[in-house]
């Protein structure tokens, strides 16, 4: 079983190119015949969909998984805790389990780096949706100590009032996408076509 483009594609950390390179690799092994099932990367595969936040095709990895891996591998389930914690949206959870494992090297910087990815976005979502908010409740977002948050946070331009351990949000600018109206650009088109003529 060939698997060297997903090798390199963890190797070069392109962690946004894991899953589709799976998904392509599973469906070739199968239209070939392949019995692959005893060599998958099945914690490889559930990671790249999580890690693309694809929490749905990463439930149909796990309920497609053998029950011979799910009992024989326990990273396999480790990383499906991961999976089913976003499914609840279970915040604090994630982290828990991220922390709760101890990780393969092969999986181990794709689990850190998807770590890092939601610790991201769960800041970016509290940024957007609050404009004050306790340590206290960062952390079950941002699984970080108290600490860990306060700093966080005042790298990101918050400011905190240390009597009543609450930050105050800078909100980010808002990028703004202007799309262009075809017919203004036809207008346009017209225009200098005419001032050309």
């Amino acid at each position: 079983m060939d698997l060297t483009l997903l090798k390199e594609a963890i190797a070069s950390k392109s962690y946004d190119q894991v899953a589709d390179i799976c998904d392509e690799l599973e469906l070739q092994f199968a239209a070939r015949g392949v019995n692959y099932q005893n060599e998958w990367p099945y914690a490889i595969h559930l990671l790249g969909h999580i890690y693309v936040q694809d929490i749905n095709n990463a439930r149909f990895i796990w309920k497609r998984t053998p029950s011979a891996i799910k009992e024989s591998q326990p990273e396999v389930v480790a990383v499906w805790k991961i999976g089913q914690c976003l499914w609840t949206h279970d915040y604090a959870g994630v982290h828990d389990a991220i922390r709760g494992f101890d990780w393969s090297a092969e999986v181990k910087d794709l689990v850190s780096a998807f770590s890092e990815s939601y610790t991201k976005r769960m800041f970016d979502l509290l940024s957007s949706a609050y404009s004050t908010i306790t340590v206290a409740d960062v952390t079950k977002f941002l699984g970080l100590s108290e600490e860990g948050v306060t700093n966080y946070a005042l790298q990101h331009g918050w400011t905190i009032d240390p009597e009543s351990k609450m930050l105050t949000v800078r909100k980010m600018p808002k990028v703004v996408q202007q799309k262009l109206d075809p017919s203004k650009l036809q207008n346009l088109t017209e225009y200098v076509f005419h001032l050309e003529h």
